[in-house]
Parts: C-alpha cells; sequence; structure tokens
C-alpha cells in the first residue's frame, strides 16, 4: 500500500484526477447490482425482464424525424397505438413515467447509444441508434412541464410550453389498451435540418379551454439565430443543473 501510495504521489494534478475517475467508475461497476440483458424481440420491441416492462425499439424521432410539444404528444401515441403491426402487435404503448424512464439510463457508465447527433449516451445499445436523448414522461402537464433527458438522468422543468422533445414508448404486459385521442393533424415540427431551431418553436396556445392551432413552424432560421437559439438552451440547461447541484 505504501508502495502504491507513493506512485501515486509522483503523478500531475491531471493524471491523479484521471486515476481517481477511473476508481470512482470502477467502484460504480462492483457496487450495482447485477441485472439480465435486455432483449430484442425482433418485432420493434425490446424487453427488460428486471422490470418486467417493454419498449418500443424506435423513438419518435427515428419513427417520424420529429420533435413534439407536449399538447402534440398523443399524436404519435396514437400513430404508434393505430400501427400496432409495426411495433409489436400490442396497442397500449404510452410514454413512461419518470421511474420507468430512469430504468433506461446507465449509472455505471457501461452502456452507451448513439444519438441523432452523433454523441453518446447511457442506454442500451441495443436500442436503435440515431434516436433523440430525451422524452416526454407522464409526471409532464399542460401547467407543469417537464421533460426526461437520459444523457444525464434527469427530469428538467421548463417555465414555458415552446419546448419539444421526441419520447421513448413503453408497455406493460396486462395493461389496458391506449385510449386514442380526438384525430388531430399532424404535429407540426421541425425537420432534420432544422433539429436546435425546433426545439424553441411556438406551441398551440389555450382560449378558453379549447386549444387554438399554433402558427406554422418557421424554416428559414438564419446561422445566427440557430447559434443563439443554442447558446440559450445550454444556458438553461447549466441554470438547471446547477439548481439541482
Amino acid at each position: 500500500m505504501a508502495e502504491t501510495s507513493t506512485d501515486e504521489q509522483k503523478l500531475s494534478p491531471a493524471e491523479k484526477a484521471k486515476l481517481s475517475a477511473a476508481k470512482k467508475a470502477e467502484a460504480a461497476k462492483k457496487a450495482a447490482p447485477v441485472s439480465d440483458p435486455f432483449v430484442d424481440n425482433g418485432d420493434g420491441s425490446i424487453t427488460d425482464p428486471n422490470s418486467g416492462l417493454t419498449w418500443k425499439k424506435t423513438d419518435a424521432w427515428l419513427d417520424k424525424k420529429l420533435f413534439y410539444t407536449w399538447q402534440d404528444h398523443e399524436q404519435y401515441v396514437d400513430w404508434v397505438n393505430q400501427n400496432k403491426d409495426q411495433f409489436g402487435g400490442y396497442n397500449n404503448w404510452r410514454i413512461p413515467t419518470k421511474a420507468e424512464s430512469l430504468t433506461l439510463f446507465d449509472k455505471t457508465g457501461v452502456k452507451s447509444l448513439m444519438d441523432k447527433n452523433g454523441t453518446y449516451y447511457p442506454i442500451d445499445s441495443i436500442f436503435a441508434p440515431g434516436g433523440a436523448s430525451n422524452t416526454w414522461i407522464s409526471e409532464c402537464s399542460d401547467e407543469k412541464i417537464i421533460r426526461m433527458d437520459l444523457k444525464i438522468g434527469l427530469d428538467t422543468p421548463y417555465p414555458n410550453n415552446d419546448v419539444w422533445s421526441s419520447m421513448r414508448l413503453v408497455r406493460k404486459e396486462g395493461e389496458a389498451a391506449a385510449k386514442s385521442s380526438a384525430p388531430v393533424a399532424e404535429a407540426k415540427a421541425a425537420p432534420a435540418a432544422d433539429a436546435v431551431a425546433s426545439e424553441a418553436q411556438a406551441v398551440p396556445k389555450k382560449s378558453s379551454g379549447n386549444v387554438v392551432p399554433g402558427p406554422t413552424p418557421r424554416k428559414d432560421f438564419s446561422d445566427a439565430e440557430k447559434s443563439a437559439m443554442l447558446k440559450r438552451a445550454r444556458a438553461h440547461a447549466a441554470e438547471v443543473k446547477a439548481r439541482k447541484g
């Protein structure tokens, strides 16, 4: 032990930091409970034998190349359930709860999946790559907008409803079929070229208890506008993270 301690004293501050991070990661791996691997059912669904949950292999972004506001999220859920033959033959897909979504987040840092931007986040690579790293969760409401960020494993509240998100749908054996909402037009959201700008678009507002269709999202944002939106989004995320400690 004395020899190891002496060797560590010779390391630079940067090397010591790397060594400390490596030790913490190794400790997290050892401390993590042993779990059974997820199962790809070969029909567009993934089963987690540990929780009994079944997940869609693809998210809303991969399926539709769209993000959805909270007010429009049922349009995607309905579409999936109405096309059940493409997704395991089930018609009881729904958005997850916060607790359910966190069963996807790998705290050990061992698992990783590539998102639509080519970066990696900690969920199992058994899911289809190229999707988004966020999802709506059932704790969200018209009065309290909350989106789960699977890159950091935190549910983030937003002061306004001008927020877009993808969705990862889930189901559990024995649950009733999902109830379809009234037929509505397909949600307007940003295509791939405007993915950054899309998350800052205006959304339908409520008036006298009825939803009034919002304006058609712009598609002519300049590079300067997109850069400003991205900076604001990052600053807000940093502020939320700082508040949560």
